[in-house]
């Protein structure tokens, strides 16, 4: 089963900052709606993206979720962190039979690979903030908005789905 924790955090704290750049009050129902999902699981996401100073949460009437620091100082590494945990990308298979020198050693060839692109990933993660993915929307949008203005069935359709 392939795990969405990080992709789903990733995208609520996006939302998050798209909220706060814009003066909007963001709550978890809306985040829930967002992503068609259970407000339960968002809840669950946001303790650790809490504990972790990501995101802050306030009761009430006016409350809501914001950033807990600047989207300049959140990492996508802090984001996967947060709700990952400690779960290894890959790992080795243990239950590998010793019949030859690839079963033999397999485990340990295997190791060092897994920890070589783990190292490559969370070194791609930390070079990515919060801030980088809110510049990225933006010109993913403006690229939308500027295909529309030469393709009238493209504009169309783009107000269709946003209807």
């Amino acid at each position: 089963m392939i795990d969405t924790r990080f992709p789903t955090a990733f995208q609520m704290v996006l939302t998050i900052a798209v909220h706060n750049r814009d003066g909007l009050r963001c709550t978890s129902f809306e985040l829930a709606a967002g992503l068609g999902s259970n407000p339960s699981f968002v809840r669950k996401l946001l303790v650790p993206l809490s504990q972790s100073g990501i995101l802050i949460s306030s009761a009430g009437k006016n409350g809501g979720i914001r950033l807990g620091r600047p989207a300049n100082e959140i990492t996508l590494h802090d984001v996967y962190s947060s709700v990952i945990f400690d779960k290894r990308l890959w790992a080795a298979r243990d239950d590998v039979p010793c019949r030859c020198p690839v079963s033999t050693h397999i485990a340990v060839l295997f190791e060092s690979v897994a920890r070589r692109a783990e190292f490559a990933v969370m070194g791609a993660l930390n070079g990515l903030t919060i801030a980088d993915a809110l510049s990225q929307l933006k010109e993913i949008e403006q690229q939308e908005l500027h295909a529309a203005d030469f393709c009238p069935k493209a504009a169309k359709s783009l107000e269709t789905l946003q209807s």
